[in-house]
């Protein structure tokens, strides 16, 4: 079983597209129902009274660009008690690793790591909250990912 979560601030746009990649990659694989893939955020700004805002809507049409859907995602926040039902914790800039690390108490096993860790390059997702460019978020997220799945198939 390979379980990924993927971590952004405020899981609308960068970790949720990250997690419907993913599952739009692997779903062909022969094994496929070996993984649990989900996304979540290191703030509560996207959560309001316990219920978590639909992923950003340019977000979601950049999904829709590449025939991948994301209906029904909401965000959700990272708890402490994920650490143990993951096995990666793949976050998106330096500010998800320190606070994933500081909401999961640490990181004992070495499972947070920054998704382009996973590439050549290394460095962050950039938010396109901020910059606008989902596209250039799409095309670092599918690189990741590619990066993760050669991983696993070590």
């Amino acid at each position: 079983m390979y379980r990924i979560m993927f971590v952004c601030h405020g899981n609308i746009c960068r970790s949720p597209m990250a997690e419907f990649i993913l599952k739009d990659m692997i779903k062909d694989r022969a094994d496929a129902d070996c993984f649990v893939i989900a996304s979540s955020a290191t703030s509560t700004e996207e959560i309001w009274g316990g219920k978590g805002n639909p992923v950003y809507p340019p977000a979601k049409r950049e999904l829709a660009a590449h025939g991948i859907g994301c209906e029904g995602k909401r965000a959700v926040q990272l708890r402490a008690d994920d650490y143990d039902k993951y096995d990666l914790f793949a976050v998106m800039d330096s500010a998800n690793y320190r606070n994933a690390k500081r909401m999961l108490n640490g990181d004992p096993d070495d499972k947070v790591k920054k998704l382009m860790s996973f590439t050549n390059r290394g460095g962050d997702v950039e938010d396109p909250w901020y910059s606008g460019d989902f596209s250039g978020v799409y095309r670092d997220i599918v690189e990741g990912c590619k990066g993760i799945l050669k991983e696993i198939d070590k």
